[in-house]
């Protein structure tokens, strides 16, 4: 009898297992003075020639020796491939997302087999300058089939004052199996607090063989100094926080003695989407080019120019190649509009940071051969000048996104430039209007600038801020292009920056449908 999965000639895809892995630490080095060291952990991932490449980032926790991150790392795991990761800790002493310019505080090298094979798996740090530099704790889970969320509901009443005239800044703690799943934010000077609802994946919850399992709700006393005090807990299964509303006894750990009571009011369960639901449902990826024309790219007839055309594609040929090829895939018409900005245009020779690229009434190319064709036929026919100013080609994209916001157009605007933005904080409120839409930005950086700003654009350890208001959620990527030229094989360098650029879009674009709680709609 054949086996149903049997499909010869093709690669089987039932051997990746997608694994999330749960990262704390023990013991960290102390580089601050007056406090102790607020630790991040990133992650990455050892590629096929060998070097090593960023795949994902915790949040960072402040003053604490002993992190238990919250922020899981999602993985493909195959058994016939040595998968090798790096986990580097930092101690993040500013809003820079540049790695160098915070204390490195020690690292770890292992694969993603010896993580999964060990229940829990602990290795020592290490530090080019200090011999023991504390330890490195990760539990691997495998996610399965749980596409369901949890929205919950918490408060507490009945805390005692932590000193004479305070009350305790608490905060809830939820662990399962004893790993930490969810922390929630504290509620300062407050005996009867009543916490935001949040919504955790079931498989925070639950296992995959497993529908209820134990968990233990903890509430502390938030200290700046990292010095939390537990003030109570209670143990409790899967089943019970999904049988809201429910109350329960908090015990102090030590006596065992009632010292408040935790109300659970709502457990809402809710089906959760992927990207390829979304995509097989209808929704269309709609991809937006942006050029920079400004005369730091360097005369375009002169072979020093990052727009020089010679016999080989020059970089911007090479990004736009990587990127609109894959990207058109998802693309009906396959039909890209191609903006210009930073030049002067004919006829009048008036400077625009919103041109058509193909100098016609109607910006759309097609295919990424029509995208080359027309920044190429446009070079001789402007003149390349300034400023860099991101925010007018932004807002061209926004008006069309907040055109079409049910669910069925998504919208990507590739920006490739060569250098420091001139409009930055335009650009930021831009960015954070974005937030609301369908739409994602990702960022190619061309040559040998210093492109620091992009960075910060690209608030993967937060949300993006401007004058009090804050993005809703992530929306741009930003890659340089010289991170990929080390490759000897100019093709695999564009594979490499495609892969890192397009990574975020599918999450992003998820989570702009759960914030407009939006569902796929059934494939035809």
């Amino acid at each position: 009898m054949a086996h149903q999965n049997f499909v010869p000639g093709i690669a089987s895809q039932d051997l990746k297992n997608d694994v999330e892995l749960t990262i704390s630490a023990k013991n960290l080095l102390n580089k601050d003075v007056l406090s102790k060291s607020d630790p991040m952990c990133v992650v990455y991932v050892q590629h096929l020639d060998h070097s090593w490449v960023e795949h994902g980032r915790t949040e960072q926790i402040c003053n604490t020796l002993n992190p238990e991150y919250t922020t899981k790392i999602l993985i493909g795991y195959r058994f016939e491939e040595l998968q090798k990761l790096k986990f580097k800790i930092y101690d993040i002493d500013s809003k820079s997302t540049v790695l160098d310019k915070h204390d490195f505080l020690g690292e770890a090298e292992c694969s993603l087999g010896e993580i999964v094979s060990s229940r829990n798996f602990v290795t020592t740090l290490h530090h080019p300058k200090n011999k023991y530099t504390g330890q490195l704790c990760i539990k691997a889970e495998e996610i399965g089939s749980l596409k369901e969320d949890v929205e919950l509901l918490f408060s507490a009443e009945g805390f005692k004052k932590s000193g004479i005239l305070s009350k305790p800044d608490p905060f809830l703690a939820i662990y399962k199996e004893s790993t930490l799943v969810h922390r929630t934010p504290f509620i300062k000077d407050n005996c009867n607090p009543e916490w935001p609802s949040f919504v955790l994946p079931m498989r925070f919850l639950r296992t995959k063989d497993e529908k209820s399992v134990p968990l233990m709700l903890q509430c502390w006393n938030w200290n700046g100094d990292g010095s939390h005090k537990l003030i109570g807990e209670v143990q409790v299964t899967t089943q019970e926080i999904l049988s809201a509303p429910k109350t329960f006894s908090l015990s102090d750990k030590k006596t065992g003695k009632s010292v408040g009571k935790l109300s659970l009011h709502e457990s809402k369960v809710r089906k959760t989407h992927t990207f390829l639901d979304y995509v097989s449902g209808g929704t269309q990826i709609n991809c937006t080019i942006a050029i920079d024309f400004t005369a730091s790219n360097g005369t375009p007839s002169m072979p020093t120019s990052l727009h020089y055309m010679g016999p080989t594609p020059n970089l911007y040929e090479q990004a736009l190649l990587s990127v609109v090829t894959i990207i058109q895939d998802y693309d009906s018409d396959k039909h890209f509009p191609v903006l210009g900005f930073g030049a002067k245009v004919p006829p009048n020779g008036n400077l625009s940071h919103e041109f058509f690229v193909n100098l016609s009434a109607n910006p759309h190319c097609f295919g990424v051969g029509g995208v080359i064709e027309a920044y190429r036929r446009c070079l001789p026919l402007i003149q390349l000048y300034g400023p860099t100013n991101f925010s007018p080609v932004i807002n061209h994209v926004a008006r069309f996104a907040a055109a079409h916001s049910n669910g069925d157009n998504y919208f990507v605007l590739l920006i490739l430039t060569d250098g420091e933005i001139s409009d930055f904080p335009e650009t930021k409120q831009a960015i954070i209007s974005a937030s609301h839409l369908p739409m994602s930005i990702i960022i190619v950086g061309i040559g040998p600038a210093n492109f620091s700003s992009m960075k910060e654009l690209d608030s993967d350890n937060g949300h993006l801020t401007a004058d009090g208001r804050s993005a809703v959620r992530d929306i741009v990527q930003f890659v340089s292009f010289r991170d990929f030229l080390h490759q000897a094989d100019s093709s695999r360098a564009s594979i490499e920056l495609a892969s890192a650029l397009l990574a975020e879009v599918p999450n992003q674009l998820v989570a702009f449908m759960k914030l407009k709680k939006l569902t796929p709609k059934m494939p035809f």
